[in-house]
């Protein structure tokens, strides 16, 4: 005899007796458990990385400052997606490209030396981005433009001040500007300095001329840029950066635009190309006026209106009267098809009946009829 217990018949193997699948199931999953448990214990664990500061830069698109333009990656883009772009306004790079022409003579007349101007790029930021990347010390310069009552910001970088400086009092080519940091500015520096802007002012006017008569005026200068807030810091702005070289001297001059600014010329600025009518064509236009006016319109005068039955016109016969409600000197329309144009009294001139004109009639506009 065996002490083996027999197994009974549709029993698992190892399932012991009186023990259910479902029972045996649980059993297994938690022996796996276990064992699962027991590999990642034996696993060592991999200590968290802390980012650099460079590297949080990087992520959020801040290491290259507001100046990167269009490489701008991370969070920082998707903040700035809300900014309008420069280029929706494709007239203004026009603008710019001409007062790059216009300064290059002026600026060769005013120091008397050879002067090349050129253009970096041309962004569009937030105003309080830029304030918090101008590189200091540096003159900031606040304009008004008269004809659109709003106001502009142009910054003269430290290299360019002390090039004109010297420039201007007749120092020696092909030797560097002498740089004192650390100190404010002199009266004679602040002078100079606005002598450069009054002509890059009147530079910038002249650029405009061909869109649209508009004269900057120079209001002050700041060396603060909180004191040169002319604009909310949230607001969106144009940048075009200048670079003025003057032989082996020179240094940057930075233009802001805020878009409220821009706003009375927005639509000239929407133009393609000069002289853009939106599909209109100025020498049809005027050819159509000539044609105009050499057009014959007749004139119904209107003595009298009745309402008459259609029975009473079919019995009209030659030799019937009709009696108008008028006098002789009873007012009369002129009329061009169905539109009253001008109010009159009937007369005689030179054996032949006139009318005279007493007073237009004025149409009233669509919509209030």
């Amino acid at each position: 005899m065996s002490d083996t217990p027999e197994q009974s018949p549709g029993q698992s193997p190892g399932q012991s007796p009186g023990q259910s699948d479902e029972d045996l199931a649980a059993a297994w999953g938690a022996d796996m458990e276990a064992e699962a448990g027991d590999d990642a214990a034996a696993m060592p664990v991999q200590p968290a990385r802390v980012l650099n500061q460079a590297e949080i830069d990087s992520l959020l698109g801040f290491d290259d400052g507001p100046s990167s333009g269009d490489n701008r990656s991370g969070i920082q883009k998707i903040i700035s997606s809300g900014l309008v772009s420069y280029e929706r306004l494709p007239m203004l790079e026009i603008v710019f490209d001409r007062l790059v022409r216009i300064m290059s003579t002026s600026l060769r007349n005013f120091t008397s030396d050879n002067v090349e101007v050129g253009i970096d790029n041309i962004v569009s930021l937030r105003f309080g981005d830029y304030l918090n990347s101008i590189p200091l010390p540096a003159m900031l310069a606040v304009f008004k433009a008269e004809e659109w009552d709003n106001y502009g910001l142009m910054v003269v970088d430290s290299a360019m001040i002390y090039s004109i400086v010297d420039v201007l009092l007749g120092g020696r080519r092909g030797t560097a500007a002498m740089r004192i940091e650390g100190r404010p500015y002199t009266t004679i520096e602040r002078t100079l300095v606005e002598r450069l802007i009054q002509v890059v002012l009147a530079d910038l006017s002249a650029s405009f001329d061909p869109l649209c008569p508009v004269s900057f005026r120079f209001e002050r200068l700041e060396v603060n840029p909180r004191f040169a807030t002319i604009s909310r810091l949230s607001n969106a702005a144009v940048l075009a950066r200048l670079r003025i070289d003057m032989e082996d001297r020179g240094g940057r001059l930075e233009l802001m635009l805020p878009y409220a600014t821009l706003e009375p010329v927005r639509e000239r600025l929407l133009q393609q190309f000069m002289g853009e009518k939106f599909g209109r064509d100025s020498i049809w236009e005027t050819h159509l006026a000539e044609e105009l006016w050499n057009t014959d319109v007749e004139l119904d005068v209107v003595l009298d209106e009745q309402v008459m039955r259609l029975a009473d016109v079919m019995r009209l016969q030659v030799g019937s009267r009709i009696m108008l409600n008028s006098q002789p000197d009873s007012t009369v329309s002129l009329r061009c098809g169905a539109t009253t144009l001008f109010e009159g009294r009937v007369g005689r001139r030179k054996n032949r009946v006139a009318v005279r004109i007493e007073n237009p009639c004025l149409r009233a506009p669509p919509g209030m009829m």
